[in-house]
């Protein structure tokens, strides 16, 4: 079966490289913490809706979603505590939203039985769990490794909890996915081009919230066509249209764009020309 792995940033940055340059900066650091929050905070809201529409059916996956949601509201807890503790912030994190753009990118009119909704929901799930326990193992390694401050010291004793709940969500998505393509051969195709999907459909919206260099829009389009190319023939000109203009034009990465430049300019107006605009232009030269 296919084993679905979070990518690097553009082929490039790990989630190492990201979390090493973001816990030397108090400022992007409580900022990503609140990303985490804001995401844990959401997954209940989701993981609720997903539970609303299947409608008691079945049982044992609604149980399981149930102590699912469990978990990440904890997660928000402990993180919402630890920010307040610390100043940060707790509002809707700016920039574009890796939750919403991995919203808009699914094409939850083409599930015409419950079980392949829940096929993509547990595809979905797995994916996004794993970007998840990616991060934050790179996040704690990031904090041993750097200076051992009492503030840092409490950031990974959080994270450290929070960490083996998102690996054990990680394996039992494994285990439900593997479970129903064990069913028949038409089940397992289900599964594998979920799976397909879905890691097309996350690195997209990975890459969407974390892509603010020149050119960010035609790489959301060459990501946007990864999505397009798992779907059949048939499909992939509607999908494609209904997507594209939004992938393209989007206000929300001028508003991140602007916002990033005036916080560089504001901090150093040198490194502002020496650093951030040659970073700015950077993936535009390779």
């Amino acid at each position: 079966m296919t084993v679905a792995y979070p990518r690097k940033l553009n082929n490039s940055l790990s989630a190492r490289d990201i979390l090493k340059r973001v816990v030397s900066d108090r400022e992007i650091h409580l900022v990503t913490l609140n990303r985490y929050r804001y995401n844990e905070q959401r997954s209940c809201k989701d993981l609720t809706e997903l539970i609303e529409q299947l409608n008691g059916k079945p049982p044992e996956l609604i149980r399981d979603l149930s102590h699912h949601i469990n978990d990440e509201s904890r997660h928000a807890m402990w993180l919402t505590e630890l920010l307040v503790d610390l100043g940060g912030p707790i509002d809707t994190p700016p920039g574009v939203s890796y939750i919403d753009e991995f919203e808009r990118l699914i094409d939850r009119e083409t599930y015409t039985t419950p079980e392949d909704a829940v096929i993509a929901a547990l595809a979905a799930i797995n994916i996004t769990e794993k970007r998840g326990c990616e991060f934050f193992s790179a996040h704690i390694h990031a904090l041993k490794t750097g200076l051992q401050t009492e503030e840092n010291i409490k950031i990974r004793e959080t994270i450290e909890k929070i960490f083996p709940e998102e690996t054990g969500h990680v394996r039992w998505g494994n285990r439900q996915l593997a479970k129903i393509a064990a069913k028949s051969p038409e089940h397992r195709q289900k599964v594998e081009v979920a799976k397909r999907k879905f890691i097309a459909i996350e690195q997209a919206a990975y890459e969407s919230g974390m892509d603010i260099m020149f050119g960010a829009e035609l790489r959301r389009v060459s990501n946007l066509m990864d999505v397009v190319n798992t779907l059949p023939l048939w499909e992939r000109p509607q999908y494609l249209m209904a997507r594209l203009p939004e992938t393209l034009l989007d206000p929300e990465l001028q508003k991140v764009r602007i916002t990033a430049a005036q916080k560089a300019w504001s901090r150093d107006p040198e490194a502002f020309v020496t650093q951030f605009i040659p970073m700015f232009l950077g993936n535009s030269m390779k």
